[in-house]
């Protein structure tokens, strides 16, 4: 007997499925037989996919400059796991890590190549904050929740220091596995040019359709040449809206060349989920379905690309055996008014609409799920 089964779920590209739960797994996709525990029947109004990953947030609740509960922009808002992108460092990632044993949302870090983390807005101006062997050995103590690192190369994090925190950081990178790196980009210096000219198969460049002068287009709106040679060798490019990172301009421009980002992510800390103009990873995918993607590259973002990209086995699909982590959204079609990171608004018709997540087969409901009288939980 099945613990649960999902009847008539909509995935992502129209087709209808069930999607039968087991020991919090995935037993059985498909049109699904036999008896189960409980059943929810969708009838095709309400779609399904893989559980949403967001790739790039600050949940580390004791930081002083970007915090939040993991849960409050986790389950809470249909998504069910979440990566801080280098909140903490070496001093600090195992207190991190034992605050997440009590979240419902499936938490990982990216390791902050500064062992203070993110204390103060330029970590990275004091080259002796990068310590290697403090690194690894946090690296080696928590090998199942750093799941990468993250070196924030911008004038305003990395002052005096131009490129060299992110040479020590490759240098890192390679002695510890070539895990992810992910790379928020910023105001320069150091130029982009030099920062996309060192990474290699695997990176991550965050923040890739910032409005800054430093940005990935050219002022006649082309890719730079840079940035092209990055993407070839295998380098990805993550959203990390943020507070200051996102405009629909640069997002409309690159997207209609074909320059899609492989992973959506928010960048989400209180202030900005709180004030905007993020609120939630729903919102942020939301704005792509209204600058050139469809719901399909959309989720794909949020679910099989951010596990590939992050090496997280066993999540981001519909796979049997995968662990059953699922989030169940509606689309609301009604006028909507969107803000991005440099105050310009885009309207739009259409809001993804999270109802319900599920890690390992347990359910949360979503505010807007509880309203809706739809699950049993």
């Amino acid at each position: 007997m099945y613990d649960l089964i999902i009847r008539n779920a909509r995935l992502s590209d129209g087709s209808l499925s069930d999607v039968a739960v087991l020991a919090g797994k995935i037993a059985a996709t498909g049109t699904v037989t036999g008896p189960a525990a409980r059943e929810w029947d969708l009838a095709g109004r309400f779609w399904l996919s893989a559980g949403w990953i967001d790739s790039h947030v600050h949940c580390y609740p004791k930081s002083p400059i970007y915090h939040d509960e993991a849960d409050r922009i986790g389950v809470d808002t249909g998504v069910t796991t979440v990566i801080d992108a280098g909140s903490t460092g070496a001093d600090d990632v195992d207190d991190f890590w034992q605050l997440t044993r009590d979240c419902s949302t499936r938490v990982y870090a990216l390791l902050n190549i500064a062992r203070s983390g993110i204390l103060t807005q330029n970590e990275l101006a004091d080259m002796a904050r990068i310590d290697g062997p403090a690194l690894k050995a946090a690296l080696q103590r928590r090998p199942d929740f750093i799941v990468g690192l993250k070196a924030r190369i911008s004038s305003s994090v990395v002052e005096q220091n131009g490129i060299r925190p992110l040479e020590r950081a490759k240098a890192i990178q390679k002695e510890n596995g070539d895990l992810p790196l992910m790379v928020h980009i910023g105001n320069n210096p150091p130029n982009l040019d030099e920062i996309a000219d060192l990474l290699t198969a695997g990176d991550i460049i965050t923040h890739c359709y910032n409005g800054k002068p430093n940005r990935i287009l050219t002022p006649e709106g082309q890719l730079r040449a840079s940035v092209s040679r990055a993407i070839q060798r295998g380098v990805r490019l993550d959203v990390g809206h943020g507070s200051a990172s996102f405009s629909f301009e640069v997002a409309r421009v690159a997207i209609a060349q074909g320059i899609l980002p492989q992973t959506i992510s928010s960048d989400i800390y209180c202030r900005n989920r709180i004030n905007g103009p993020v609120h939630s990873l729903a919102h942020v995918m939301s704005k792509f379905l209204h600058v050139g993607m469809t719901l399909s590259q959309v989720i794909d973002c949020v679910t099989v690309h951010a596990a590939d990209g992050l090496k997280l086995e066993g999540k981001g699909r519909l796979d049997v055996g995968c662990e059953a982590d699922l989030t169940i959204f509606d689309l609301l079609q009604q006028p909507c008014v969107f803000t991005d990171s440099d105050g310009q608004t885009l309207a739009g018709n259409t809001q993804l609409v999270p109802l319900a997540a599920l890690v390992g087969g347990q359910g949360f409901l979503t505010d807007e799920g509880k309203k809706r009288n739809d699950f049993s939980l």
